[in-house]
């Protein structure tokens, strides 16, 4: 798909802007509108939600040109993508039922069982998962689990005693035995598996409520597998349908991917994006009295150097355009040194003064190898390091200027 020669053959798309970038090219049939029939936002039961989204999908049109188009407020929409990351997914279900299975059979079991049989794990959430899209707020009939054969001959052995008699001692009256081989959940009991991750859900759409920016807010677009159960869609709608319409994909499974294809044609659809991290790089300053900690301080060949300084490139929450850089120069300690190493941090701080502070990670490394390079360079060698923000990447380049001599690295957010 991709080589060193040729990387850009690959990009990255986010998947909330993803399904934004879908949601944009939605047509009226396309949407389910879950608000109720009441006035909402000034919009009477008349109004279509055509009337207030057609008019802010040309006001996108209009902008498109423009290096300040933002996707979270140029049309009073807030995206909110609830798949299956951090604790705002489905997966916080699975961990419930986890939890659940763990106080009927026991910690120690589920641990082993996942470690000896794991196949047999994967066939059990496999069965979890159909079961788990079945829940909803009005059903009535008991949700039935298969349990693999595996599981129940691995807990007798592990146990001693069968799975049947571990329901019975377990006390979970809302969980029973199936004479089928199969563990009974009462509605109720499927839906308490739900309430944690949906609860956080509402509690974090309330903060992003709470912001000033998007005060204005109309629609509310729910996309991602999760979106498709109907006890997510009645808790967002019974929390927040009274301030917005909140609406869905009639695909809404498959909204992220669609938009990533969209993406993927035309990746300057998105002009500006909000860093979500402080990124700078670490480096030595001349040592100042009384602003520098004495601790800091290194003297080298009779200077006085602070080390570990953060120069701050971009800060948190900052709106940066598409391919924006940041440029600063740096002159190397030495200046006979021919190997120039520059490490690239973030915070999730604004105010960042050292890079030993909690919170800073390394996420890069610059290496700028100079040998063999014309020695007779000035004695004060200047190297520039760049910064490219607004992409879905960060990349970052280090130039040094006598030589022209540069090196590349992306910004790598998986082994740091």
């Amino acid at each position: 798909m991709a080589s060193p020669e040729n990387p850009e053959q690959l990009i990255i798309a986010l998947e909330p802007e993803a399904a934004s970038i879908y949601c944009r090219k939605l047509r009226l049939h396309q949407m389910i509108d879950l608000s109720s029939r009441a006035p909402v936002n000034g919009y009477s039961p008349s109004d279509t939600i055509g009337t207030g989204f057609t008019q802010g999908k040309e006001h996108v049109r209009r902008n498109r040109q423009s290096r300040t188009f933002m996707v979270e407020n140029v049309i009073g929409e807030i995206w909110s993508e609830l798949e299956e990351g951090g604790p705002y997914g489905s997966l916080g279900v699975d961990y419930e039922f986890e939890k659940l299975l763990c106080k009927i059979f026991g910690e120690d079991f589920i641990e082993q069982f996942k470690i000896k049989r794991p196949a047999a794990w994967v066939d059990l959430m496999i069965a979890f998962e159909s079961r788990k899209r079945a829940a909803a707020p009005d059903r009535t009939n008991p949700l039935n689990i298969t349990l693999p054969f595996s599981f129940i001959d691995y807990y007798k052995k592990f146990r001693g005693h069968s799975v049947e008699h571990a329901l019975r001692k377990s006390n979970v009256d809302f969980v029973k035995w199936s004479s089928q081989g199969m563990l009974r959940m009462s509605p109720d009991a499927m839906n308490a598996l739900f309430k944690p991750t949906i609860d956080q859900i509402v509690q974090h759409l309330s903060e992003v409520f709470d912001k000033p920016e998007v005060t204005n807010v109309k629609f509310l677009f729910l996309v991602g597998g999760f979106a498709e159960s109907p006890l997510l869609q009645q808790a967002v709608q019974s929390a927040f349908g009274s301030r917005c319409r909140v609406i869905i994909p009639q695909d809404v499974g498959l909204t992220i991917l669609k938009g990533a294809v969209l993406f993927g044609l035309d990746p300057a659809v998105i002009k500006v994006r909000r860093s979500p991290l402080t990124y700078g790089v670490g480096v030595l300053n001349r040592f100042v009295e009384g602003k520098h900690p004495p601790e800091k301080l290194l003297v080298k060949d009779g200077t006085r150097w602070c080390t570990d300084v953060f120069d701050k490139f971009i800060s948190a929450d900052q709106s940066v355009a598409l391919g924006e850089t940041v440029t600063r120069s740096y002159t190397p300690a030495k200046p006979s040194q021919l190997v120039i190493v520059i490490n690239i941090y973030s915070s999730e701080q604004d105010n960042v003064g050292f890079i030993t502070e909690p919170g800073v990670k390394k996420c890069g490394t610059l290496r700028l190898d100079l040998t063999g390079t014309d020695a007779s360079v000035p004695n004060r060698r200047e190297i520039k390091t760049l910064m490219q923000f607004g992409d879905t990447e960060i990349k970052a380049m280090a130039v040094d200027v006598a030589t022209s001599k540069s090196v590349k690295v992306g910004i790598d957010f998986l082994n740091y």
